[in-house]
């Protein structure tokens, strides 16, 4: 959209998980404060689902009390497991219903596509630069870390990803794990990646931000590379706001307001009768877990103690 009167865009809100860890929400925030930049013809507000504040909610009250009245909610996140599919429709949902005056559109999530994929490639680059000179990329294991869900969907895009970077870069191999949730699991992955033989591997978190579950990653990498000290492990960056990240997201508000923004419904294990999920056909969507709503960062972190290296099981039917 272009223009400078404001009244005539809509507003965006961009919707985040939340996180305990200070240096997420803030790089989270960061981004945002970017994609204020590429929209200065919008207002642009952030809202979290749980662990941090301003809630969904609250962004969308912001949103109203600067006089918006058509809202585009772009999911900031990777992949359409539980809390895109379910939980953030259902807080979306209750908001339209209070506020019957207010129209709000749902975007989906970053995903599978060529930015994405160009982005993850300079975050593996620019750990390359580590190898020196003598480095080859044809005799290098990359390692592809999700974050896991309880969607087989949302997993099966991370092998997706792993595998178009293994044949688009030209990696010897790669292989993919996740950080909870679903196997492998990285200690797990990195110690049958051994018996491959590779003397150089990157480990690529396929994360957006930094968090508990990437200081966790990063950890398993270093004890793998302390209990084989004859490899080259090394550590890439996450995604956090590339430019192409931000792209990706300018592109979802674009392809929402012009009614093209869907998601995979036809995989979806609550639509679909999927191997493994047949008893999850036409749950109930229903909101997340009200108890860790705005408990996190900024909150007494002993007040809850929700581990939430998890997704969940209460995820969405569609509207």
């Amino acid at each position: 959209m272009s223009g400078t009167d404001t009244k005539n865009n809509p507003a965006i809100l961009v919707v985040g998980h939340g996180s305990r860890d200070v240096e997420a929400i803030e790089e989270f925030n960061k981004m945002v404060a970017k994609l204020k930049v590429l929209n200065p013809d919008r207002k642009c507000e952030v809202g979290f689902l749980e662990f941090a504040t301003p809630l969904i909610e609250d962004g969308v009250e912001a949103l109203i009390a600067q006089g918006a009245k058509d809202i585009t909610a772009i999911p900031g996140m990777l992949m359409a497991a539980g809390h895109a599919k379910n939980d953030i429709p259902s807080e979306l949902n209750t908001l339209q219903r209070k506020y019957a005056e207010l129209n709000i559109r749902y975007g989906v999530e970053l995903g599978v596509n060529p930015r994405m994929l160009r982005a993850a490639a300079a975050r593996i680059e620019e750990a390359e630069s580590h190898f020196g000179e003598h480095y080859e990329r044809e005799h290098t294991l990359l390692v592809v870390v999700g974050r896991g869900a309880s969607d087989a969907d949302a997993n099966s895009n991370i092998s997706k990803i792993c595998r178009m970077l293994e044949e688009g870069m030209g990696f010897g191999w790669a292989i993919t794990c996740y950080s909870g949730v679903t196997s492998p699991l990285v200690a797990d992955a990195l110690e049958t990646s051994y018996g491959l033989g590779f003397k150089r591997v990157i480990i690529f978190p396929y994360f957006l931000f930094t968090g508990r579950l990437i200081k966790k990653i990063y950890q398993a990498a270093d004890d793998f590379q302390e209990q084989h000290p004859e490899l080259e492990v090394v550590k890439a960056g996450y995604l956090n706001d590339h430019p192409l990240v931000l792209e990706t997201i300018m592109q979802r508000l674009h392809e929402t307001e012009n009614g093209v923004g869907n998601m995979n419904c036809q995989m979806c294990q609550y639509r679909e009768q999927i191997l493994g999920s047949e008893d999850k056909v036409g749950q109930a969507q229903q909101g997340h877990h009200h108890h860790v709503r705005g408990a996190g960062t900024d909150h007494d972190h002993n007040a809850h103690s929700h581990d939430h290296d998890h997704d969940h099981d209460h995820e969405h039917k569609h509207d």
